[in-house]
Parts: structure tokens; sequence; C-alpha cells
């Protein structure tokens, strides 16, 4: 069979992988990319795009139920859920035709279908109709990305039982519904589908929800979610799941004993699984830990010349994180000058509930547990003249720093819009910014940002307005 040779070969289009394949091509190197379903991967189709599409229904439906506040007096509001997700499968569309145009643009080979090492610098690739070729290169990324996990005692079905994409499609809005998993994805879900109007119960096995963010943050989202009516069951398990007159009844074990709720249908959000089986990784002697793909610093396999980038190869499993590693990888590969190894301190990460969640670097506890000397600041939104203006105060920015050095070891933020804040942390940390060079940055007025500057503020006791 003849063979395709390529100077680099990206497996997946996912937001890791195309944007790996367009840096190389930018970089003159001959390039090719093969997927086996659709470009953008779950991030563009069943991730982030869509959720945040269905997101901003969401918010407008907020917006409608407090309208009387700003004088507005709205009646008789109809809602229809396919409207909205039409808008989010349109929304997804646009992106990955778009990203179709880019791989053309840069002159990326794209070959649909999937993909299996024949040894380390082949592979053989098969289309849907059965149809195989050989390609090859000396440098192949996998860039594979994740899928959902599942429990037996939650068998997801797609009508009773649901993943993340069933719950971006519904046929009707449920009216009840149990999110079995609090982080991000489950919190966006939980937080979404009660905004809307169903009756929302969140249940995680850890002891608070959100757990890999800070713990002040987390309890005031759980405190926020039961204002709302939105129950909160933490360190409790879902038991078991049946069928009972077109209903799912739900045995859950909480510290207060066993519950039974019944509900229209449940979603299951905890966590994912790399997509790593059935690409002959194991024959080649790939090194895995905890069935992630194990990489060094510059995204490299023990195996030279395979690399992996994205959530294949381990968390934070996010698109902003896949796509830099991306870039690095290849970077490296091309030798370019100056390259820097991933700082996992300064991914930021973004949770978009009601209301928001952003943070970056180490919480409290985390800079505890390392021994640091530190400062916390805390500016409220209540505080905000902009935050109140928009009838939004809710929520609070919060600061780590290091109390000999000023370094900002941590920023955390829970509020509205704080997911287009945090970025300004992330700047802050790459350029290595202390709380005094912040300090004196002239922050706009009256702005949300301006609570960012207080925080700083806050941990070195010089707060103006709290």
């Amino acid at each position: 069979m003849q063979e395709t040779r390529f100077d680099l070969i990206v497996i997946g289009a996912g937001p890791g992988g195309y944007v790996g394949a367009i840096r190389a091509a930018q970089l003159g190197l001959k390039t090719a990319i093969i997927e086996a379903k659709d470009l953008g991967g779950i991030c563009l189709n069943w991730g982030c795009i869509p959720t945040k599409a269905l997101i901003s229904g969401a918010e407008f439906a907020q917006k409608i139920q407090h309208a009387s506040t700003l004088g507005f007096e709205i009646e008789n509001v109809q809602f229809d859920i396919q409207k909205l997700v039409q808008h989010s499968r349109n929304v997804s569309k646009q992106l990955v035709a778009g990203i179709g145009h880019l791989l053309q643009k840069n002159k990326v080979t794209l070959f649909k279908g999937t993909a299996k090492f024949l040894a380390k610098e082949k592979l053989e690739v098969t289309d849907k109709n059965e149809t195989t070729q050989i390609l090859s290169a000396p440098h192949i990324i996998v860039a594979t990305g994740a899928k959902a996990t599942t429990l037996p005692q939650l068998p997801i079905d797609g009508h009773y039982i649901w993943s993340y994409k069933e719950a971006l499609i519904p046929e009707h809005l449920p009216k009840s519904l149990l999110v079995v998993g609090s982080g991000a994805i489950g919190s966006e879900f939980a937080s979404l589908y009660h905004d809307l109007g169903s009756q929302v119960t969140l249940i995680d096995i850890a002891p608070q929800i959100m757990p890999t963010e800070d713990h002040e943050i987390a309890e005031y989202v759980q405190k926020q979610f039961e204002q709302k009516s939105i129950t909160v069951l933490t360190q409790s398990a879902l038991q078991k799941t049946s069928i009972v007159d077109g209903k799912v009844q739900c045995e859950i074990y909480t510290p207060q004993g066993m519950q039974t709720i019944i509900v229209d249908h449940v979603l299951s959000a905890i966590g994912v699984t790399p997509n790593s089986n059935g690409l002959g990784l194991e024959a080649l002697g790939i090194e895995f830990n905890k069935k992630f793909i194990k990489t060094d610093l510059w995204c490299k396999t023990n195996v030279v010349g395979v690399y992996a980038i994205g959530d294949v190869a381990g968390g934070p499993c996010l698109a902003h994180k896949a796509s830099h590693e991306a870039i690095l990888c290849v970077e490296k590969i091309a030798g370019v000058h100056g390259v820097h190894p991933l700082d996992r301190t300064r991914i930021p990460g973004c949770i978009f509930t009601n209301p928001q969640v952003a943070s970056i670097g180490l919480t409290q506890q985390q800079a505890m547990d390392k021994g640091y000397p530190i400062r916390i600041g805390n500016f409220p939104f209540q505080a905000s003249g902009k935050a109140l203006a928009m009838n939004n105060p809710v929520g609070f920015v919060k600061t780590i720093i290091h109390q000999d050095t000023g370094e900002i070891l941590g920023v955390h933020m829970v509020g509205h819009e704080v997911t287009e804040l945090i970025q300004g942390f992330s700047i802050a940390k790459t350029l290595e910014a202390t709380d005094e060079s912040l300090a004196e940055v002239i922050f706009p007025h009256p702005t949300l940002s301006e609570s960012m500057h207080e925080a700083i503020l806050s941990a070195m006791q010089r707060a103006i307005h709290i």
C-alpha cells in the first residue's frame, strides 16, 4: 500500500489538535490532521461552545424575571426550548465550518477517519467506507481528547439518564433534574436548567461542590444555589436508579441517611475518561498515568517522535490548556527559540454558572499546604458601583499574595462576568507582576475590573472602598 509522508501528523481535530496543525503549517512543516468525527472536537460540538449558547438563554430568562427592578413589566412570557437548542447548534455549526476553512487556508491536509499506530512513525487511517491508507511522519501528536465517564449504577441510556450530549439537545424542558457531579460541567448544567425553570438537585461525593475551587468560593456558590432553591447534597452518592411510571427513582446516600427522590431525568457529570483505546499505543510501549498518556514538560511521551496534548494527556481538561500545549509542543518540534513549558499555575479556570466562577493559581488551602506565608485580599461586588448599577452585586474577588515577595499565588472570583475579568490576573501572573506593581495600575471607573484592584489593595491593607 502506498505511503504518504508528512513532517507532522496530528490525531484529533479538537481545540488542541487543529491549533497544533495550523501552527505547524505556519512554521513550514508539511502537516496532516486526522479526525474521526467532527472538526472542533467535543468543545465546539458538544461542550464549551453549545453550553454557553444555552446559558445565554438562561441569562436572558433571569433578566426577564428581574426586569421589574429596572422598571419593566413583562407578562405572558413564552419559552420554546427547541429554538434555544437550535441557536446552540447553529453556533456550533458556524464555528466548525470556520475550522475547515482555517485548515484549508493554512494548507493542512485533512483525513476523515480513525487512526491506529502501525509503528512509531506510521499510521493506518480507516474511513467510514472501511478504506485504509498509510500515513507516516517523524512527529505524531495524539490529541484525541476525552469522553464522559460512566458508572455501573448510572447507565446512560440517552432518554432517562443523560450525558452532557443529551443535556444539550433536550426535546423538552424537564420539570425536575438530578445532576450527579458538581464539577464545572455538572454545576453549569444545574445552574442552566434551574434558570430555565427546572427543579434541580445537585449531588457530589466530595465535601464541597466545585471540588477543585477555593473553599470560600465553593461555599458561596452553594449558598447562592440554595437561595435559588437548587437542592445541594455534598458527601452524597447515587446508589441506585430505577424507572418507575416514566420517572427516574433515585436512591441517594447522604450523611443524614438514605434519601429517595423522583425526577424526570438524571444527568451524569462525574468526569471524563481519555480517548486512548484503539490507537495502538500499548503496542508501541507508551506509558500511562491513571489512564492518561504520560508526557514530559514538552508534551513528549516516552516513545521518541510521539507526543500527546490536551485531555488525553491529563488535566486540567480545558480547551485553552490543550491549545497552549499544542503551540508549545509544535514550536519545540520546529526548533523555535524561547519556547516555555506549560506552567500549570498560570492556567485560568472558568465555570459559567450563575453566578460565574473564575480562578487562577493556588487555592488558599493549597498555598497553606505548601507552607507559603500569605496575605488574603477580599473585595465584594456589593461595594462596586458598576455592579450595583447593573443590579448584579453578587460575589467577590479574593487574592492570595505571598507575604514576603508580593507574588500573586492565586486569585478566585465569583460574580457577574468574572470569566471575562480573570484574564487580567492571567496577564499579571505571566508578566510576574507583584501586588505593588498592580497597585500602581490605573483601573477605569466605573467598571467591574475596579474590584480586582481593590482586592489587591485589600491584601496590602490599603483598600479604599471597604
